[in-house]
Order: C-alpha cells, then sequence, then structure tokens
C-alpha cells in the first residue's frame, strides 16, 4: 500500500441534480456524470481504459464505455456491500494505474433510489443467511439494524437524541449553503428534530438519509498527468478496506464487541500507511446513512476514544470552525444519498478550495465509506 501513496490523484469530477424523482434513465444519468467529470478534467473520453463502481450498480462498463466514446478499456472491477464500496472504487483504479495496467480510470454511482422501489420489498428473494435470523424478527430495513446498534450505544455510553441532532444539524447547516443540496432551502430545528416521527425508535426522520435520484463520478489517472490537467490534483494519499473478524454486516450482534465496526479494521490500515494522523485531519466527509454512524466512525477512525463519539459532536464540534468539520456539503443526510459518492467528490472540492462551506486553507480530508458493513476509506491531500 505504501507504493500507492500520493501515486495517483482525482483530475476531475462530476455530478448530475439531485432530486426525489428524475425522469432520466440510471444510465442516462451516469453518463451525465461521467462526461462531466472527463470534461472537468479536461481529458477526452477516448482515453479512459479503467473502471469501477458498485456490484449494486445497475449500469456495467460494456454499456457505459459504449456511450461515452471510451477505447480499449484493460481493467474494470466493482466492489461490494453498497455504500461499503464507495472509497474502494478509487482504490482499485488507483492500484490498477500506479501498477501500469490502466491510465485514466472512471469511477461512478448512479441511483434512482428515490423514484425506485425499495429494497426490502421483495418478499419472494431468499433472505441472505444473517437475514434469516433477524428479518422474521422485525429488522426488516437497514434503519431497524442501525436502530438496534444505536440503542445498544445509548444505553452502554449515555448517548442522547440530542447528540444525534448535533450530527444531523451539522449536515443541514452545510445543505443550506449549498444550492445542489436537495436540503438547500429546508432549515432544521430541534424542536422539529424531536418532534419528528419515528422511522426505526430510536431513530427519528431526520436520523435517516434521503432518498435519491441521481449520479457521481470522478476520474482518477497517474499523479504526474494530474499535474497538468485542467483543475489542482487532489492525491489519493492514503486508501484502505475493512472487513473484521467474524464479522456478520449491520447485523453484527453475535460479535463480543457489536460496536466495533469495519471502521476500526479499515482505519489501522488507512493510518499504517499515511504519513499523518486523525489529529492532522482539516475536514472530513464521513458516511452519514444513519446519524449514529458519525459517532461511531469518529471512534473507529481514532478522532476520539471508545464511547466518546456521542461527546465528540457537542459545542458544535462538526461545524464550520469546531473541532472536526464534517460533510460540508451536507452528506447523504441533507444533500444527496447516492451510496456515499458525493462524500468523494465534496472532500476534493474542499482541497479544491471550491466547496460551498469551504474549511480555510483545508489540505487535508477524510472520506469514509459505509459503517456497520465491509467498508472503505481514503485520505485526500492537496
Amino acid at each position: 500500500m505504501a507504493g500507492l501513496k500520493d501515486a495517483t490523484a482525482i483530475a476531475g469530477i462530476g455530478r448530475t441534480a439531485f432530486a426525489k424523482q428524475l425522469p432520466e434513465s440510471e444510465r442516462t444519468l451516469a453518463c451525465r456524470a461521467i462526461v462531466a467529470a472527463l470534461d472537468d478534467a479536461g481529458i477526452a473520453a477516448s482515453e479512459v481504459d479503467a473502471f469501477a463502481s458498485y456490484t449494486m450498480e445497475e449500469t456495467d462498463e460494456v454499456e457505459i464505455a459504449k456511450a461515452i466514446g471510451a477505447g480499449d478499456v484493460t481493467f474494470f472491477s466493482k466492489v461490494g456491500y453498497g455504500g461499503g464500496g464507495s472509497c474502494a472504487t478509487l482504490a482499485h483504479l488507483a492500484a490498477a494505474i500506479a501498477t501500469g495496467q490502466a491510465s485514466v480510470g472512471v469511477a461512478w454511482r448512479s441511483r434512482k433510489r428515490g423514484s425506485g422501489p425499495r429494497p426490502w420489498r421483495n418478499t419472494a428473494a431468499q433472505l441472505p443467511t444473517p437475514g434469516q435470523w433477524t428479518r422474521p424478527f422485525g429488522l426488516l430495513r437497514p434503519a431497524d439494524e442501525i436502530g438496534m446498534l444505536a440503542r445498544r450505544y445509548m444505553h452502554e455510553y449515555g448517548a442522547t437524541r440530542d447528540h444525534l441532532f448535533n450530527v444531523a444539524l451539522a449536515c443541514r447547516n452545510r445543505a443550506n449553503q449549498n444550492p445542489a443540496a436537495m436540503m438547500y432551502d429546508r432549515p432544521l430545528t430541534r424542536d422539529m428534530y424531536m418532534n419528528s416521527r419515528w422511522i426505526s425508535e430510536p431513530l427519528c426522520l431526520f436520523d435517516n438519509c434521503l432518498e435519491t435520484d441521481g449520479a457521481l463520478a470522478c476520474v482518477v489517472v497517474s499523479a504526474e498527468r494530474a499535474r497538468d490537467c485542467r483543475q489542482k490534483p487532489v492525491y489519493l494519499h492514503s486508501v484502505a478496506q475493512g472487513l473484521p473478524a467474524q464479522h456478520h454486516g449491520m447485523v453484527n450482534y453475535w460479535n463480543d464487541s457489536p460496536l466495533t465496526g469495519p471502521a476500526w479494521t479499515a482505519a489501522r490500515q488507512l493510518w499504517k500507511t499515511a504519513d499523518f494522523g486523525p489529529e492532522d485531519v482539516d475536514v472530513a466527509q464521513i458516511y452519514d446513512a444513519f446519524t449514529p454512524l458519525i459517532p461511531l466512525s469518529l471512534e473507529g477512525y481514532g478522532f476520539c476514544g471508545r464511547g466518546e463519539g456521542a461527546a465528540f459532536t457537542e459545542g458544535g464540534a462538526l461545524e464550520t470552525g469546531g473541532r472536526l468539520p464534517i460533510n460540508t456539503a451536507g452528506g447523504g443526510l441533507s444533500e444527496a444519498y447516492v451510496h456515499g459518492f458525493n462524500l468523494i467528490t465534496e472532500g476534493v472540492r474542499q482541497l479544491r478550495g471550491t466547496s460551498t462551506a469551504q474549511v480555510p486553507a483545508a489540505a487535508t480530508c477524510l472520506v469514509t465509506a459505509g459503517e456497520g458493513v465491509p467498508t472503505s476509506a481514503v485520505l485526500l491531500r492537496s
């Protein structure tokens, strides 16, 4: 992994609009985001020779390559576990480019989650083995599974709904500065949060991510080439994936420590190959499908000790000017939920200096994928 350190960079980013419903197909949205990212980098589509996306991505590299006019493709991969795969797409492209398998890589995610069906509604599908022990008893949705972990966390460490509100508010405040965010013109107050309906107690409406149609993409090239591209390079300093021993996914209740999720495994690898530590991170884009994932991730990635993640959110710590500004475009809670890919593109904007909620002189950024499932993370630097 040390051989990947700063060897590649993100040269271009692109996105479509975000909305509850968009008329275009997922393929059209994907192509628009990819073409926008290539234009941002100043690279012709005919030069693309590598692709990486998610196993849950409905569009594939064959149809995407034809539609955008790519040349011969010499590397392609897909990463599993939904939002856990976001940063791993960058890791795969970085490894391919650093080892000479490819020269111009595209990572993307296109999803019509807002207008499409909810995945858990298909009751005819065979349940995976862990699900056979949980879903018949009411844990039907990811919100139910994370709700159980949140209740355990509250019981063991004294976290409260006010701590979860701190997370939701920080993300909403940043979305209110971002015209591209779905929640741009919709402020959040404590009264609104505390009086909103339950989704899966103790998680209320505002503890849950948005349902979004949209697509995003980024272009990865060698560090040398990135310096000659149209935009300021953002280097992939360290990348990691994490799957703990004897892990069971979000329903991780059989482990001795259910609250020690994949973030801890990914973090050990991430920091091992980095030239700086958590104390040197200027801004973080932390996967926020649900508010409890933020305190759990703060602990897993070493910003505080076990059980201290909730208290870390106090006093405006997650806001601009706080100890660790997070999710500065609004994140999955308030900008858009596209399996975490918008966290990557916002990390790039922060280090370019073009964010709508810019952290002054930001030079390092942590981006994380979904906690609770096999996950991934990347450290970006300018």
